[in-house]
C-alpha cells in the first residue's frame, strides 16, 4: 500500500472518528493535522501548519467575514426583520399559499443582508412560524419553506462561503456574487412555484388569508421595506457597480445597519453588548474552522495526498461531465454530516484543480454550483444544520416531520442544480456581462 493511500485513510479516518465522538470540527481538523505532522516529520513538520494559518490571517478579504456576521446578528437583534415580514404578510393577499410565498421572499431578502444560513433561517422562523400556524398552514409547508429558503443565505450575496471560495481559488468575488445572485433568485422562484401549485392542488395545505388588506394598508406597509432595501443596495450596489471591494462593501453594509438601527431608536447598550458578543462567537467559530482546515490541508498536501486524489480522479474512465456529477454527489453526501466551511476547505483544494485546470470548466460556474451543493447539504437529513435550527425553533415538533417537510424542497434544489450544470450560461451570463473584476 502506497504512503499516499495510508495518509488518506489515516487522516480522513481519524477525522471521521473525531467527529463521531463529538469533537468540534475546527479542533478535529487541527488535531489530526498536528498529530500527522508529528508522526511523519517530527516537530519540524509543524511549520507548514503555522505557515498555512498565517497565510489566512494576512488575507484582507477575511475582514469581510466578521462584518457580514455582524450585519446578520444586528438584524436579528433589531425589529427591522419583523416589520419587513409584516409587509410581505400584507402583500401576500388572499393568494393560496401566499404567506409561505412571502416567507420565501422574506428569507431571500434576509440572505441578501446577512450572508449566512443561521441568521436567515432562525430569523425567518421566529417571525414566520406563528402567523403560518395561526392561519392553519400544514406543518410540512411551514418547515419546508423556512428551512429551504433559509439555505440561500450562503448562496445569495453577500455569501460568506462564496467569499471563502473566492479567497481559495483566486477568482473574482464580485463575479461569484453575481452568479450566486442569479442562482439564488432562480431557486427561490422554484420554491414559490411549488408552493402555489401545491396550494392549488390541495387548498387545505396552505389556505388563503381571511382578511383582505386595503391598498392604503399595503402602501403604508412598504415603509418597513425602505430600510432593508437601503441595506441591500448599500452592499450589493457598492459591490456590483465597482464602488467597493467585498471587504469595503461589508463595512458599508455594517454602517448601513447601524444607521437603520439608530433611525429606529433601537441602538442602546444592550444592543451593542449582545450584538458584539454573538458576532465574536460566530466569527471565532468560522475562523477556527478555517485555521484547523488550513493545517489539515497543509500536511495532507505536503504528504502527497492531494496529488494522489487528483491523479485518481483524472484517471477515472469517465467523461468530464460524469466526473463533475460524481464530485457534486460527494459534496452532497458530505453535506449530510459536515459544516459547509469545512467541506470547502477540505474538498475545494482537491476538486477545483481537476475540474477547472484539467477538465477546462468555467471557474465561476464551478464555484457557484459547488456552493449550491453546500446549500442542499444544509437541509439534507440526517444532520443538515438547518434541520436542527428548525427543531430549536419548534421543540415540540418531531424530527420525522421536519425531515419529511424538506424532502420536496431538496428535490427542487437538485433539479435546479442539474439544470445549472447542464446550462452553465444561467450562472455565467450575468458575471460575464457586468464588467466585474
Amino acid at each position: 500500500m502506497s504512503p499516499e493511500i495510508i495518509l488518506t485513510i489515516g487522516m480522513f479516518g481519524s477525522l471521521v472518528l473525531c467527529i463521531m465522538f463529538g469533537v468540534s470540527l475546527a479542533f478535529a481538523l487541527g488535531a489530526v493535522g498536528v498529530i500527522a505532522a508529528l508522526l511523519m516529520y517530527g516537530t519540524p513538520g509543524l511549520m507548514p501548519i503555522v505557515t498555512g494559518v498565517f497565510n489566512y490571517m494576512w488575507m484582507l478579504l477575511l475582514a469581510a467575514v466578521p462584518l457580514f456576521v455582524f450585519i446578520g446578528v444586528a438584524l436579528s437583534k433589531s425589529k427591522i426583520a419583523v416589520d419587513m415580514y409584516d409587509a410581505f404578510y400584507l402583500w401576500s393577499g388572499r393568494l393560496r399559499g401566499g404567506l409561505a410565498v412571502g416567507t420565501c421572499a422574506f428569507a431571500a431578502a434576509l440572505s441578501a443582508m446577512t450572508g449566512n444560513c443561521s441568521a436567515s433561517t432562525v430569523t425567518t422562523g421566529l417571525v414566520a412560524i406563528p402567523p403560518m400556524r395561526k392561519r392553519k398552514y400544514n406543518e410540512r409547508i411551514i418547515f419546508g419553506s423556512i428551512g429551504a429558503a433559509g439555505t440561500l443565505g450562503i448562496l445569495i450575496p453577500p455569501s460568506i462561503t462564496l467569499i471563502v471560495i473566492g479567497m481559495m481559488t483566486g477568482q473574482s468575488i464580485g463575479k461569484l456574487f453575481a452568479g450566486g445572485l442569479v442562482a439564488g433568485i432562480g431557486i427561490v422562484l422554484l420554491f414559490m412555484l411549488y408552493i402555489v401549485v401545491m396550494a392549488w392542488i390541495n387548498p387545505q395545505l396552505c389556505p388563503a388569508l381571511d382578511e383582505n388588506p386595503s391598498w392604503r394598508e399595503k402602501l403604508l406597509a412598504l415603509k418597513a421595506v425602505a430600510l432593508p432595501t437601503l441595506i441591500i443596495l448599500s452592499i450589493l450596489g457598492s459591490l456590483f457597480f465597482g464602488i467597493a471591494t467585498p471587504t469595503e462593501a461589508s463595512s458599508v453594509g455594517a454602517l448601513a445597519v447601524l444607521i437603520c438601527v439608530m433611525i429606529r431608536r433601537e441602538f442602546n447598550w444592550r444592543f451593542i453588548k449582545e450584538t458584539a458578543y454573538q458576532t465574536a462567537s460566530i466569527t471565532g467559530m468560522v475562523l477556527w474552522i478555517m485555521f484547523g482546515a488550513s493545517g489539515f490541508v497543509a500536511i495532507y498536501s505536503g504528504g502527497g495526498g492531494i496529488y494522489f486524489v487528483q491523479n485518481m480522479l483524472t484517471g477515472l474512465d469517465v467523461s468530464p461531465w460524469m466526473l463533475v456529477f460524481i464530485l457534486q454527489l460527494a459534496i452532497l453526501i458530505l453535506g449530510m454530516f459536515l459544516d459547509p466551511m469545512g467541506i470547502i476547505l477540505l474538498c475545494l483544494p482537491l476538486f477545483y484543480p481537476v475540474v477547472v485546470n484539467v477538465m477546462g470548466f468555467d471557474p465561476i460556474w464551478y464555484g457557484v454550483v459547488f456552493n449550491i451543493a453546500l446549500c442542499i447539504g444544509y437541509i439534507t437529513p440526517p444532520f443538515g444544520y438547518n434541520l436542527f435550527y428548525l427543531k430549536s425553533l419548534s421543540p415540540d415538533t418531531d424530527m420525522g416531520t421536519i425531515y419529511r417537510s424538506v424532502l420536496p424542497f431538496i428535490f427542487i434544489m437538485v433539479i435546479a442544480l442539474v439544470l445549472m450544470m447542464i446550462f452553465p450560461g444561467i450562472i455565467t451570463w450575468l458575471p460575464n456581462n457586468m464588467g466585474l473584476n
